[in-house]
């Protein structure tokens, strides 16, 4: 007789034990299942404002190339070490005039914008890869030696 108790005892628990975990495991998967995915809210920021490419340069390098631009390229922009779409439309003009870039004056340093920079850069400050539009580690390279020289270089940025 005990036996049977004790069998009848460790059946119900096992089955109350069985029963609360797939009560659990269904509520989870209902719970999940019935919630709303939640939407994020779409913020509207215009990217260009807060785009900058420094093509490797540190603030102080960009600096210098704004400082550069100011001074022989109308840029009319803060001197803060960030490459944005002033600097880079101040610098697309000087592509335009001296180093043969033919895109929009839009302040967005894309393949073309490269292209012409790697022309420059060609011309008297290491750079010695192909002219891609790829602004890769050789680009990289002789944009910071453009950096070093920016505030003497002539308007330019001819040696």
């Amino acid at each position: 007789m005990r036996s049977s108790i004790l069998t009848r005892t460790l059946v119900s628990a096992v089955t109350v034990v069985g029963i609360a975990a797939g009560s659990l495991a269904s509520a989870g998967t209902g719970f999940a299942a019935s919630e709303p995915v939640a939407k994020q809210a779409a913020v509207s920021v215009d990217a260009g404002t807060l785009a900058t490419n420094n093509f490797g340069l540190t603030a102080t390098q960009a600096k210098r190339v704004q400082v550069w631009l100011k001074k022989h390229h109308g840029y009319r922009g803060a001197i803060d070490g960030k490459l944005g779409d002033g600097s880079w439309k101040s610098f697309q003009k000087a592509l335009k005039r001296y180093h043969g870039y033919a895109g929009a004056i839009d302040g967005k340093p894309g393949k073309n914008t490269v292209k012409a920079l790697q022309r420059l850069l060609k011309k008297g400050y290491g750079y010695r890869g192909a002219i891609d539009g790829v602004a890769g580690s050789g680009t990289k390279t002789a944009f910071k030696k453009f950096a070093a020289a920016a505030p003497n270089a002539k308007p330019t940025g001819l040696r």
